[in-house]
């Protein structure tokens, strides 16, 4: 195993100051606090040593209580936070987060949009650019059917940074791949689109999914992307609707361990070091 496993997707949310309306039916699990105290053991147990977290809500208030966070758990290595990429002051608000420790991109919940265009406007691609003139990843969160949408802005915006969650979540409950992979294979011909392996197991069936059910999607990721744009996440504390923290770990290291020890090492935590410049 590589000395250092980075998980580039956990989230932080108190339930009393997060819009958690969806938390219902069957995502009611999650309607707890998730703190770093409730994580940071799990890590330990898996072998994982640090974590970026990402965004949950379009909240600017997040942004300062994770810093925080990060000063005090130093396994916290980078924070993904949100600003309103329309907002006349989006290039002073990026300016101020990039003078704080350990931020290190942005992201918007874009498939949750009405508009399934929306990050093609004009005013989103406004923010977009301050992002690119100051080299400020930005995580897309896609569905599939936004999943085109990845070239696109690769192209438009070729100096800026761009990494694929969950794979932009291919239907893996219903083992749709063909609906999913021409776009896929699209975005990962720009050499400024990365993607992460997280978020598999809560789009598989939650109850009887195996890792045969990931596998096709992996490989695919590895042939489009290989390791070096590749990044392991857990979707922490989401994941464990259908499996421990331990077991998507352990998952994802089988479904990589025929790959060199070297190749291993980029997706466990070598692209993340990189894409997001994080403080080795």
């Amino acid at each position: 195993m590589p000395p250092l496993t980075i998980d580039t997707h956990v989230h932080f949310w108190r339930i009393a100051q997060y819009a958690s309306g969806w938390m219902q039916g069957p995502f009611a699990p999650l309607k707890r606090d998730a703190l770093p105290e409730r994580l940071a053991p799990q890590m330990r147990a898996a072998g994982v040593g640090k974590a970026i977290f990402v965004q949950a809500q379009h909240d600017p208030a997040d942004n300062d209580w994770v810093l925080q966070l990060a000063e005090r758990h130093e396994w916290i290595a980078g924070v993904v936070g949100w600003v309103d990429l329309t907002a006349d002051d989006v290039e002073a608000q990026i300016l101020a987060l990039k003078g704080r420790r350990r931020f290190c991109g942005i992201r918007h919940i874009t498939h949750d949009e009405p508009d399934r265009d929306w990050i093609l406007r004009d005013d989103v691609q406004r923010g977009l650019a301050v992002l690119e003139r100051h080299a400020v990843p930005f995580d897309l969160l896609f569905f599939v059917e936004h999943l085109p949408h990845a070239a696109t802005l690769a192209r438009r915006f070729p100096l800026l940074t761009f990494v694929l969650d969950h794979l932009a979540k291919p239907r893996i409950k219903a083992k749709a791949i063909d609906d999913w992979l021409p776009a896929f294979r699209e975005a990962a011909r720009h050499p400024n689109v990365f993607c992460k392996l997280s978020g598999m197991v809560t789009e598989a069936d939650w109850r009887g999914w195996t890792i045969d059910d990931l596998r096709p999607y992996v490989d695919s990721a590895l042939e489009a992307f290989g390791p070096t744009r590749l990044m392991f996440g857990s979707d922490w504390p989401v994941c464990e609707l259908a499996a421990p923290y331990a077991r998507v770990v352990e998952t994802l290291r089988e479904l990589i361990a025929r790959l060199g020890t070297a190749e291993q090492a980029a997706i466990l935590h070598g692209t993340a070091t990189r894409c997001y410049r994080l403080a080795t």
